[in-house]
């Protein structure tokens, strides 16, 4: 069995730690038989898919194989964590859909767990765009179906340490800018209304200082915008920079970013973690 996880897009702005989407970039893993398949690679047991996969109960070795770029902000260590978390469970229990649907809670509290926030986790095993707190996760009904261009440069950043420059207190009038925008950003995606996402993706936690550090992502954002995005915003902690806008204007967006990165056009994955028959 083939275990395929999504990438992800945390926070979409102001929804800190709390939002998260996930992408048609897959990570894909298995239990190893007998040989490892071609572009895959053998992970030991502190690879964070080989981590997962034993606290899940999983026995033996597993192989991974992702395209999903590591330290880019496009949750690669969340959707591979999923991804061992999911083949301890088909181990287990096989690949029934309906099994997997039953256990996905205590999958999202151990990925949350081992991943630190639910926000990336969240997305990557239920597919679609995610709210998470609490232990729970709620998908947002989509009334469209737009493109997600998402451009990634060739440096990395940490989240921790990108965390470590955020204040632990934070002004009222802040507060409410971001509550107010979260709520916004889900009630425009559940009613279609694309004219609101520019303002619903703002953000006054997170967002302005980890930009501050990485200017050509900054530039990224605002190219972005200026090409007629419906939104953009900085994915998970960065660098990369993820915006939307409807599928026939994808490429023509992409287009626009700045060199010194690449663009992928991608959608919004609505099928979460899934467990494939090895044909």
């Amino acid at each position: 069995m083939i275990i395929r996880v999504p990438a992800s897009s945390a926070n979409l702005g102001p929804g800190f730690d709390a939002l998260g989407m996930a992408l048609s970039l897959y990570a894909e893993a298995g239990v190893i038989d007998d040989d490892v398949p071609a572009g895959a690679q053998r992970i030991d047991q502190f690879h964070p898919a080989g981590v997962a996969f034993r606290r899940a109960g999983g026995e033996g070795d597993l192989w991974v194989c992702s395209p999903i770029p590591v330290g880019r902000g496009l949750g690669f260590s969340g959707a591979v964590r999923v991804a061992g978390i999911v083949a301890a469970h088909a181990q287990r229990h096989g690949s029934d859909p309906d099994r997997l649907s039953a256990h996905l809670p205590g999958m999202l509290a151990l990925a949350t767990e081992l991943e630190g926030h639910a926000d990336n986790v969240a997305a990557s095993l239920f597919g679609g765009i995610v709210a998470t707190a609490d232990g729970h996760a709620v998908r947002i009904p989509m009334a469209f179906d737009p493109a997600i261009v998402v451009w990634i440069p060739s440096f990395t950043t940490s989240t921790d340490e990108s965390r470590t420059k955020m204040g632990s207190d934070v002004p009222l009038g802040d507060a409410v800018f971001n509550i107010g925008r979260t709520a916004l950003l889900v009630a425009a995606l559940a009613a279609g209304d694309t004219g609101a996402l520019r303002s619903a993706t703002q953000d006054r936690l997170h967002q302005d200082l980890r930009l501050a550090a990485v200017e050509p992502s900054k530039e990224a954002l605002r190219a972005a915008l200026d090409a007629g995005a419906w939104c953009s915003w900085l994915s998970g902690s960065g660098p990369t920079v993820a915006a939307m806008c409807p599928f026939d204007d994808a490429d023509e967006l992409a287009a626009c970013m700045p060199s010194e990165g690449h663009t992928k056009v991608l959608r919004i994955d609505h099928g979460g973690a899934v467990i494939e028959a090895d044909d």
